[in-house]
């Protein structure tokens, strides 16, 4: 048995490969459970006492070096791998595609950015709404057409529980539980019962902001959308306000800017205006002020709302908005390099 086991360390020193399957061959002929030095360790039962431990040595031996030669063979063949195997190490890994944000994400975020730096907060609120938060509160007539069933989506009626219509639903939420000065800006996701085409939607989605506080005049309000859109559009787009109604304002206004393809010459995207609506605004009316249990007669304070795909349209020329709710990647895929 000593004779074999010599023979075998032998073998396995002079031994060499070229691939890794004859290293794999290697390794179940000499290590496997019926390889030749499992074999041996069987007969070793029968190897008389007076040479087991001769013996024993050297059948450890010879295992140690079947593993070292197996491991020695596999660090060969990896180290001096050329490309056989159709990977080369040292290429750089493969690039992961990263997905890239929606055009409303972008629009909304550089919004909230501008809001922030005026000193406003971001609040959000639920979609599903009483009717209190959405058209009470908020100085809507008991005939005014948004509470039809044709303007507005319910799910309950006695009591009217619906998806909101406008995110002001959240500035009556805040003016429940904080006292002015309240300065917040309020993005989120509105519904209406709209017939869907490329202009319009039933879901769409809007940011509002309200400021009350102490003496809070209209000229605060021209300011802050003078700020706003030459922050948005740049530093050269002039504003127009147009008188306007909403039930929540009064004085009411719609605001225009300044075409930025144009320059105010006129042009098929402003209809030959000069000028592109795109939001609408007013002082808060002191009977919203009174129905949410603030002092009418001590603040005052403004609120505007605008709609993220109306704006987002525009800065990007986009005709459709539909796109938006597609989830075409063909679309998604332009605005990668967008932050």
């Amino acid at each position: 048995m000593l004779d074999q086991i010599n023979q075998l360390i032998t073998e396995i020193a002079g031994f060499n490969a070229t691939t890794p399957e004859e290293v794999e061959q290697f390794r179940i002929k000499h290590l496997s459970k019926k390889g030749c030095i499992a074999t041996l360790f069987e007969d070793f039962k029968n190897v008389p006492n007076e040479q087991k431990k001769e013996i024993g040595k050297a059948l450890n031996e010879l295992k140690t070096a079947a593993l070292n030669k197996v491991n020695e063979l596999k660090e060969q063949l990896c180290s001096s791998d050329n490309g056989k195997t159709g990977i080369d190490l040292t290429m750089p890994g493969d690039t992961v595609n990263l997905g890239s944000r929606h055009p409303l994400s972008i629009v909304k975020n550089e919004i909230l950015n501008i809001f922030s730096r005026l000193g406003f907060t971001i609040s959000e609120g639920p979609e599903i709404e009483d009717d209190w938060h959405v058209f009470s509160a908020l100085n809507f007539p008991e005939e005014h057409p948004a509470r039809d069933m044709q303007d507005t989506f319910f799910i309950e009626k006695h009591p009217d529980i619906l998806l909101r219509t406008h995110t002001s639903s959240v500035q009556v939420h805040d003016m429940e539980t904080h006292t002015p000065p309240i300065r917040l800006v309020t993005p989120g996701r509105v519904f209406r019962n709209e017939a869907i085409s490329a202009r319009a939607h039933c879901i769409f989605h809007q940011i509002e902001a309200l400021y009350i506080d102490e003496n809070v005049s209209f000229a605060d309000l021209k300011q802050t959308l003078t700020y706003f859109a030459k922050e948005l559009f740049g530093a050269d787009t002039q504003i127009r306000l147009r008188p306007s109604y909403f039930p929540f304002t009064e004085p009411s206004a719609e605001m225009d800017v300044s075409c930025s393809l144009c320059h105010g010459k006129g042009c098929n995207v402003c209809k030959g205006t000069g000028w592109l609506e795109i939001l609408g605004c007013g002082m808060v009316d002191p009977n919203v002020l009174e129905l949410n249990g603030i002092d009418k007669n001590k603040y005052t304070g403004f609120a505007l709302g605008m709609g993220i795909e109306r704006i987002t349209m525009l800065k990007y020329g986009i005709k459709d908005i539909r796109l938006f709710f597609d989830n075409d990647i063909r679309f998604l895929e332009q605005f990668t390099t967008a932050i």
